[in-house]
């Protein structure tokens, strides 16, 4: 009789314990994988929303648009950088004609300039204290009313560098 009422509770132990272990082993939401260089976000630029592609690692910003053969009107690549730069970009492999926005840290939009295709000049910036630069179709700031003194949202590319799992406060941006 002793055995049989150990054998109950030891298998009724045992099948709790189990349950307990696979509930502790059962994963919880998963969170979401970062997005890469790939991704498009909506950030507004002045009045205007754009889709940007973000170039954030060293490697994304050298590739930046290379290569690229179509870009709609209103998508554009914005690279941001660790800390305030003189900014100074060129157009090689790049088949698009485009402008480039240089801005400032508080997101202040302060130059652009054309960019010409497979053109190897450096288009360099005046100001030596800049934090983003967007490209964009040729034309497309003008065609948009978007000139210097424009403002690029910060709480829109916060919301967009941590969706590509980095911290806003690494580029800047507390």
């Amino acid at each position: 009789m002793f055995w049989s009422i150990f054998r109950r509770w030891w298998w009724a132990g045992g099948a709790v314990l189990l349950a307990l272990l696979a509930a502790c082993a059962r994963p919880g939401p998963a969170a979401a994988a970062p997005k890469t260089v790939d991704a498009w976000f909506p950030i507004r630029v002045g009045e205007r929303m754009v889709q940007m592609q973000l170039a954030i690692t060293e490697a994304e910003r050298d590739h930046g648009l290379m290569g690229r053969t179509d870009l709609s009107p209103d998508q554009g690549m914005l690279f941001v950088f660790a800390a305030p730069t003189p900014m100074n970009f060129w157009m090689r492999n790049t088949p698009l004609p485009l402008d480039i926005g240089y801005f400032s840290p508080d997101g202040e939009l302060k130059e652009i300039y054309p960019m010409y295709p497979f053109d190897e000049t450096t288009v360099g910036s005046r100001d030596r204290h800049l934090l983003f630069a967007l490209e964009m179709r040729q034309g497309w700031y003008a065609a948009n009313g978007v000139r210097p003194g424009a403002r690029l949202d910060l709480d829109a590319l916060k919301a967009a560098l941590q969706a590509r799992g980095v911290k806003p406060a690494d580029f800047g941006l507390p």
